[in-house]
């Protein structure tokens, strides 16, 4: 079983590496291993521009690539509905969560429904807004480093947040280390 971290780097700094170190570590005890990758002595970003720094690793072994980044918009997010999926670690292995990306339609991502609830998409964390304070799910499928860093610094809540309730949210948003914090500008488009 391996795993991915995806770390922002831009003009040669690592966005939030201690999120990031502490996901790894707990991807790593989760099997069992005491191997103790120290990312900030391992990683060397490229001094301009902004990469995605994509680390695949084990207990065996480490690697790192950093590829050339361009942010991408997202105007729309399709619901559907997975109930077994389970992802509670940033796996290289990503085929269920992409079989899911393709019944997106004309849509930019999905957003996966497990047990009634929102979880996330396939690249982020998820958040709605009600009108005073953005929510998040408190069940995610992945619980992102920078959903971690946003609860810490008080600028979400954690709800159980149902497909049907989601009418009454003004906003859309979804997170993630490259992308940070963005709106969804057509929000979620419910499962046909």
């Amino acid at each position: 079983m391996r795993f991915l971290e995806t770390i922002r780097a831009e003009h040669g700094r690592l966005f939030h590496l201690e999120y990031h170190q502490k996901r790894l570590n707990r991807a790593l005890l989760s099997i069992g291993s005491d191997v103790d990758y120290r990312l900030s002595e391992l990683l060397t970003p490229p001094s301009s521009g902004l990469y995605r720094c994509r680390i695949i690793y084990d207990e065996y072994g480490l690697t790192t690539e950093y590829l050339p980044y361009s942010p991408r918009t997202f105007h729309s997010l399709q619901a559907v509905i997975d109930d077994g999926i389970e992802y509670s670690h940033k796996y290289a292995d990503r085929k269920r969560l992409d079989r899911l990306l393709a019944r997106r339609a004309s849509c930019d991502d999905v957003v996966i429904i497990k047990d009634g609830l929102l979880t996330d998409t396939t690249i982020a964390n998820i958040a709605v807004y009600d009108g005073d304070q953005w929510l998040t799910p408190a069940t995610p499928l992945l619980p992102g480093t920078t959903r971690a860093r946003l609860l810490d610094e008080g600028k979400l809540i954690e709800a159980d947040i149902s497909l049907e309730s989601l009418p009454r949210y003004q906003a859309t948003a979804i997170m993630n280390a490259m992308l940070g914090f963005v709106q969804v500008e057509n929000g979620i488009i419910s499962p046909k």
